[in-house]
């Protein structure tokens, strides 16, 4: 890298005036130096941004706000463009401003903006609602595209490999190819024949649906992401014939979706993010919906920050397990990193032998074929994420 290189750099990052740099902007660096301005100027200094207090910023004019959204569209890259977005948010009131049409045709759709488009959601006046959904439905697209063929296939294969067992009752339920592999290593040269030690057989495909699934989600306000992705990942699930899926969202109250997952969209828009947080009725109500509880699997997506009951949320969960049920418990299911959560109540629920764990979208697929198979969620937990909670 050149001096001149490193000098714009640094220019960039200081903001201000050439003084500090002696490195003079001009065309395209200087609209990106502006853009840069409206949104961090003004900050304190802490060594968490650029420190000089510069020109008025964007103040809360929609059409400025909608051309500076446009303008850091063309200069940085996707990635910087949401983090921008993001922090817009927290700083210059862009979430009042998202309620009109014109800003939403401005941003770039992401996750984090859907999450802050539902908070919106019951004050949005109509002319922007279905720029809104237009918004929603791009991300909600892109997500599908991504996960949902993985999520079927590990779910699908998870199925067929529960479905195998080693005492087939007939001749007929006998899967010989899987059983001359499984005793390769009993191969008799002399006598040319393999020796079945162990028998794997077809499992009897029963006409009722295989596993019911229960997915429970806070939409607590600091949840916005996991909400997102559970909507799509619910959708997905549902879209299989070898499950049963309900979805419920909860607060204070708690609100069943599960007439709504053929569309994710309108999963998301029945959901409402923000308010307290009642977990123990929310458990409660998904309680409610098992019939099968040894073919059952119940996720509740929350940060375990209990306004409800705790002592009946964790006999509850005790009782599941305790019949069967798999439980588990994602503290978020997001990219977001290590999240924040009630540290007493995970620990609780490690002790009634389920752990607590933040999950991203990518690893939530092979999470579903681990709870379909019944395996240690704990130790899968172990080695996919690292350490759960708890």
């Amino acid at each position: 890298m050149t001096d001149d290189e490193r000098l714009r750099r640094w220019r960039l990052v200081l903001g201000g005036d050439a003084d500090g740099t002696g490195y003079a902007l001009s065309g395209t660096d200087a609209a990106m130096d502006g853009a840069l301005a409206a949104l961090y100027d003004g900050d304190s200094g802490d060594g968490g941004g650029r420190a000089r207090e510069r020109g008025a910023g964007l103040g809360a004019s929609a059409p400025r706000v909608a051309r500076w959204l446009g303008d850091i569209r063309s200069y940085f890259p996707q990635t910087v463009v949401q983090v921008m977005q993001k922090d817009a948010v927290e700083r210059i009131g862009l979430t009042r401003l998202l309620v009109e049409p014109e800003m939403l045709e401005a941003v770039e759709p992401d996750v984090h903006l859907v999450g802050t488009l539902l908070s919106l959601n019951r004050v949005m006046p109509e002319a922007a609602r279905e720029s809104a959904r237009a918004v929603v439905r791009k991300v909600v697209s892109e997500l599908e595209s991504r996960l949902a063929q993985r999520t079927r296939a590990a779910v699908t294969g998870a199925l067929d490999r529960s479905a195998r067992t080693h005492r087939p009752r007939r001749v007929a339920d006998i899967d010989w190819d899987r059983t001359i592999r499984a005793n390769l290593r009993n191969y008799l040269p002399e006598r040319g024949v393999v020796v079945p030690s162990r028998l794997v057989g077809y499992g009897r495909r029963q006409r009722a649906v295989q596993r019911e699934v229960v997915l429970c989600i806070d939409q607590s306000g600091s949840m916005a992401a996991s909400v997102v992705y559970s909507g799509v990942f619910g959708a997905v699930l549902a879209s299989m014939r070898s499950l049963k899926t309900s979805l419920v969202v909860f607060d204070t109250a708690v609100v069943d979706l599960t007439d709504r997952l053929h569309d994710p969209v309108e999963v998301l828009f029945g959901t409402q993010l923000g308010g307290g947080t009642d977990i123990n009725r929310a458990i409660a109500y998904g309680q409610g919906l098992i019939t099968r509880p040894t073919d059952s699997i119940f996720i509740l997506i929350s940060d375990l920050y209990e306004g409800g009951i705790r002592e009946e949320m964790l006999r509850r969960v005790a009782q599941m397990t305790a019949a069967g049920v798999q439980v588990i418990v994602l503290l978020a299911l997001s990219d977001e990193g290590a999240p924040f959560y009630d540290r007493e109540n995970a620990a609780a629920l490690a002790a009634l032998g389920v752990p607590a764990f933040a999950c991203t979208p990518d690893a939530f697929p092979d999470l579903m074929a681990a709870a379909i198979e019944r395996r240690d969620i704990g130790q899968w937990a172990e080695r996919s994420l690292r350490r759960p909670a708890g």
